[in-house]
């Protein structure tokens, strides 16, 4: 008998039929400046002013990012569950671009697995084009690498890459913040996509619950409440700092992600300006409180692992502050006056 593709692990008719799924899922997320290229190597994008943010580029910076789910896919596999995961792809890049102000033009995924599984690929594609959407950006295209010896059965990984683009004299990289500047936080969705690995040692090793499990104070399963998405926060951000022309009143952006809100905030904090948060300002997603009830897993281990209720911060000049929450409540988010940054050592701290 001799040695086929097939044989090795890869089957092409299956890949094929596979692949020929993510056309119309794609098509739903091109934008105007997305160029028809049918059966291309790579994606066409124009950066002229159709987009629907309808902003004017006199000199446009190009901003990219990149980033994957974590071990949250774990639980996707555990459960079953693989059609949000994409959402989690997008919002982990998206969001991270949006911190230099600049609105996402288009997003490329990388999907691994040890074979082929035309229903898997399709609900990962699924999740990362209502991601796209929910973020205004064109899913251009991707790579599905099927490597037997590589992964284990039933394993898969997500990589996500997005290009943004910003207008120069308007990057928002919080050298403009100053003493008196105020600080929102924006309310998350729960864990989002990082922390997962504390997560799952605390939900499934030390209270030993499965993904059915039902958690009455969440009303909500186990699969439910870890495999929530992740906020996409890039239109309700990209339309406020619109409202703005010339000196804008907002100063920094940051995504809360892995390292909690210390970590994050700090990097876009300019020397001799100290920020302090106050920890009671904000009403965490009770996901968090309902973990740590699991383990003993100490407070401080929460800030320093978890966005704690915050999925996004915006750091103000003062007078902006009310105008900025009322755009925000309009755009059905949740969001507090948190803290407030003063002179000092370069510094953020949560009392």
């Amino acid at each position: 008998m001799s040695v086929t593709y097939k044989s090795a692990g890869l089957d092409l008719e299956l890949y094929e039929q596979a692949m020929s799924r993510l056309p119309a899922i794609m098509k739903r997320t091109h934008t105007p400046r997305v160029m028809d290229l049918p059966g291309g190597f790579a994606g066409l994008f124009r950066l002229d002013n159709s987009s629907e943010f309808k902003r004017n580029y006199k000199e446009p910076v190009l901003v990219s990012g990149t980033d994957g789910v974590g071990t949250k896919l774990k639980v996707a596999i555990k459960l079953g569950v693989c059609d949000t995961v994409g959402i989690d792809l997008v919002a982990m890049s998206v969001n991270d671009v949006l911190c230099l102000g600049a609105e996402p033009l288009f997003f490329l995924d990388y999907i691994a697995m040890p074979k082929d599984d035309p229903e898997l690929i399709t609900a990962i594609v699924k999740g990362v084009s209502e991601g796209c959407v929910q973020a205004g950006a064109a899913l251009m295209g991707g790579e599905t690498a099927i490597m037997p010896d590589l992964y284990a059965p039933g394993d898969f990984d997500l990589a996500g890459f997005c290009v943004g683009v910003v207008e120069k004299s308007q990057i928002i990289d919080g050298q403009k913040i100053r003493p008196g500047d105020t600080v929102i936080g924006i309310a998350s969705s729960g864990f989002h996509s990082n922390g997962y690995s504390l997560v799952r040692k605390a939900v499934f090793e030390i209270a030993k619950l499965e993904v059915n499990t039902h958690i009455p104070e969440l009303n909500r399963t186990v699969g439910q409440a870890l495999l929530e998405p992740t906020k996409i926060y890039t239109k309700p951000v990209v339309s406020l700092l619109q409202q703005f022309e010339g000196d804008s009143p907002i100063h920094g952006l940051a995504h809360i992600t892995g390292g909690g809100i210390a970590d994050n905030l700090v990097r876009v904090i300019p020397e001799n300006c100290r920020v302090t948060i106050d920890r009671q300002s904000w009403q965490p997603h009770p996901i968090f409180a309902w973990l740590k009830s699991l383990a003993d897993i100490e407070q401080q281990e929460m800030f320093n692992v978890f966005n704690m209720g915050l999925g996004f911060i915006l750091v103000v000049a003062p007078e902006a502050a009310a105008q900025v929450q009322a755009h925000l409540t309009k755009e059905n988010l949740t969001s507090w006056i948190i803290g407030q940054v003063t002179a000092g050592e370069r510094k953020v701290e949560l009392v």
